[in-house]
């Protein structure tokens, strides 16, 4: 199933993604980032229900100037730097990867399916521009707070860190594409996580690919050290 979710990846088709059973739990449905349609968005918000969001390699956003929010809210200082999340409060892992909140600025509101969609594609052309070592002011073209949260995947991605973020991160990379993914988790409609065996009968049903992250790992592992990003 990694070979479908890579072909799928290099047509800018989505695939689910299950992390682990002893992590979040979650399977995310992910769209390669650079050609998120407005009818894809739809499909993240009505199909998956959870957050929308976008995951871009560390090098990418260490160009564009990215900090990930907890360091944002220390230098804040004050009841605010209070508010920052401490060990042992993200139960299943040591840090969350959330960086700013975006919109771009050619966008209205910034909610709406096709603003979402063209914050999403910029987000991956800034990605690609900066990591073919091309200047990109971030800043000129989007503006924060807005509606798009970007994660900033770990300096070692998986070797650090293995959450959706750079599962996704990952998988993009291994198909040889921009490493910007949007993500959305999928929840059932008791409001919980869509049960793994429901996600894969799902994927069954709409000819989507369904991997686990282990397998993801497993390639990543013996692939990346061949041909590092």
């Amino acid at each position: 199933m990694i070979k479908k979710a890579l072909h799928a990846f290099r047509n800018g088709k989505p695939v689910l993604i299950f992390d682990s059973e002893d992590r979040e739990g979650e399977t995310d449905i992910a769209f390669p980032a650079e050609f998120v349609k407005p009818e894809d968005v739809r499909m993240m918000r009505k199909e998956g229900g959870g957050l929308i969001c976008v995951a871009i390699h560390p090098k990418a956003a260490e160009r564009l100037g990215l900090p990930f929010m907890v360091d944002i809210l220390r230098r804040y200082g004050g009841n605010v730097e209070k508010s920052v999340e401490r060990e042992g409060d993200v139960k299943y892992d040591r840090r969350s990867s959330f960086s700013l909140w975006v919109n771009h600025r050619r966008t209205f509101t910034g909610i709406p399916d096709k603003d979402r969609a063209l914050t999403i594609r910029e987000i991956g052309k800034a990605t690609s521009t900066v990591l073919r070592g091309k200047k990109y002011n971030f800043y000129e073209h989007f503006r924060t707070p807005g509606h798009v949260a970007i994660l900033r995947a770990a300096n070692e991605l998986l070797s650090e860190r293995v959450g959706q973020t750079e599962l996704s991160v990952a998988l993009a990379i291994l198909a040889g594409i921009t490493p910007a993914v949007a993500i959305c988790e999928m929840l059932g409609d008791d409001g919980n996580a869509f049960p793994k065996d429901e996600a894969k009968l799902y994927a069954i049903e709409h000819g989507i690919p369904f991997v686990e992250g282990k397998d993801i790992v497993k390639l990543h592992e013996s692939v990346i050290k061949k041909s590092p990003l």
